[in-house]
């Protein structure tokens, strides 16, 4: 069933002015152990996992320096070691890992630079085609970060740069300094807070990247998400899947899993197309968007993604 539907069913899109890529892509980070933290339990069913998006046609691969930390961008290059031409992995920058469960925000220039540096030698790339700033540091002013970021861009060794964990402010401030091309922030049907910044990536020509994309405490809970399942003979988080892919032609979702069989379900919701009925009874049993400020403020106490 997951051979005919493969990540392309579900689109493309332009990560801003850089490369486009099927609008299905894989978040990496449950490769990795416990906590986010160690390698996984079974290494080879994680190589399997970044093999076989590949064969679906996932182009786009999400990860960053802190899963494992290190180990997710190591299981790429070992699975992936001659790239496809059209598949973007896309890393990130900006935190450091003290144990499993344990993030801290670094967004100092020099260590934005040692990060970099150290997911080049990891991916064995001359450059990375999207870099993203992880999250803001409250430490450090905020320019500073980004144009952290803009020197490595300059010197070649990052493409485009990506945002992640920001609010509305901080896009234009970052908007004010650099193209952007894309956003990456908690968003699901149970977490709405980034309405307004999905909206506001879409006006500007930013991909916006959802991760955590599923929502509630377990993958696809609710109602009304078993009921649109129901009707479609899906699953809660295929349709979860096909309502971030409804919300805009600009959003990326990035699943993830550490199961093949897992993997191949998600990249079959490329296909599930939701009625204007659908989306009206997933959104009525959704919480509302919060004001941006306050989006901010948990992203930053949540410190993940």
């Amino acid at each position: 069933m997951a051979e005919q539907v493969p990540a392309a069913a579900a689109g493309t899109v332009a990560l801003g002015e850089g490369p486009v890529v099927n609008r299905l892509g894989f978040g990496a980070m449950r490769i990795t152990g416990a906590g986010i933290w160690g390698p996984p339990a079974d290494r080879g069913e994680a190589v399997r996992v970044l093999r076989r998006a590949v064969e679906l046609g996932v182009q786009f691969a999400d990860t960053a320096d802190s899963y494992g930390p290190e180990v997710s961008e190591q299981l790429i290059a070992e699975a992936l070691a001659t790239y496809p031409d059209d598949l973007v992995v896309a890393t990130k920058g900006g935190y450091l890992r003290d144990g499993p469960d344990q993030w801290r925000p670094d967004g100092r220039p020099e260590h934005l630079r040692a990060a970099c540096e150290g997911s080049l030698r990891r991916l064995g790339v001359e450059q990375i085609t999207l870099y993203q700033l992880h999250v803001p540091d409250p430490a450090v002013p905020y320019d500073e970060s980004v144009g952290a970021l803009v020197a490595l861009r300059d010197e070649g060794k990052i493409g485009h740069i990506g945002l992640s964990n920001v609010d509305v402010d901080q896009v234009r401030q970052a908007l004010a300094l650099t193209p952007v091309a894309s956003v990456q922030n908690r968003y699901n049907l149970s977490a709405r807070g980034s309405d307004p910044v999905v909206d506001l990536a879409g006006e500007v020509g930013c991909a916006f990247i959802p991760w955590a994309p599923v929502g509630g405490r377990r993958p696809g809970e609710g109602a009304a998400l078993r009921e649109v399942a129901e009707r479609h003979g899906a699953t809660a988080v295929q349709v979860a899947i096909a309502w971030q892919l409804a919300r805009a032609p600009h959003v990326l979702p990035i699943p993830g899993t550490s199961s093949v069989d897992h993997l191949e379900q998600n990249v079959a919701a490329a296909a599930l197309r939701l009625s204007d009925d659908d989306l009206a009874r997933l959104d009525r049993h959704s919480p509302p968007a919060g004001p941006a400020r306050r989006m901010a403020g948990r992203l930053r106490r949540t410190l993940r993604g």
